[in-house]
């Protein structure tokens, strides 16, 4: 069994100028909030049209001044690598298959989200409060098989914000999130969404080779 874990600030800005996520009541499936879906869906994009995606990145790309990125309308962020890592993540996208849609869980959806609302506060990182690892809250609310990973971004401020972030993958020398975005193996996920004390909101993505609900 593997699991892999990873967890992203969205570049270096003035996130206490950015505005959060508005987040409203669950969608109809009852337990994935309308922003929630929303970076579901976002994922099932990247992933199935990574070419097309790649456009996204390339309009964003435009925009950098050095380090910076100035997106009309927004505030400045300032990034690690600049506009190298967009064209690494662009040149990716656009050599990449496409793959199949995750399908939601509503297990990893709550066990994301046990770890959003213990993170509230403005802590950081994949342990929880009480020591447990995403592996571990993951097998709370069914049972994971195979392969598990976690990513969070903190600070994404949008759903394709979110994506964006974790695609590009600022500063991460090994692209991890990318990794576990893009892996094949990954059938199934789970995603939660929040307000964050330190970065005014946070996302959670638990992914699982394979996942049996409760």
């Amino acid at each position: 069994m593997s699991k892999a874990v990873t967890s992203s600030v969205f570049f270096l800005a003035l996130l206490s100028l950015i505005p959060a996520f508005v987040f409203a009541e669950n969608t109809a499936d009852g337990y994935l909030s309308p922003v929630e879906r929303e970076v579901f869906s976002e994922l099932n994009l990247v992933r199935s049209d990574p070419q097309g995606y790649a456009e996204y990145l390339v309009e964003w790309r435009q925009y950098f001044r050095g380090n910076q990125l100035h997106r009309p309308g927004e505030i400045i962020l300032i990034t690690h690598e600049g506009a190298a890592a967009f064209d690494e993540a662009i040149e990716f996208l656009r050599a990449s298959k496409p793959l199949p849609a995750l399908k939601l869980s509503r297990g990893l959806s709550l066990a994301a989200k046990a770890h959003v609302t213990d993170q509230k506060d403005g802590a950081t990182g994949h342990e929880s409060s009480d020591g447990t690892q995403p592996w571990e809250r993951m097998n709370r609310y069914g049972t994971w098989q195979e392969r598990v990973a976690e990513n969070i971004s903190y600070g994404g401020n949008t759903a394709r914000g979110v994506v964006i972030q974790l695609m590009v993958d600022d500063g991460v020398p090994d692209r991890g999130h990318r990794v576990n975005m893009f892996a094949p193996e990954y059938r199934f996920v789970g995603v939660a969404c929040g307000a964050h004390a330190g970065f005014r909101d946070m996302c959670v993505m638990d992914y699982a080779a394979g996942y049996t609900e409760q």
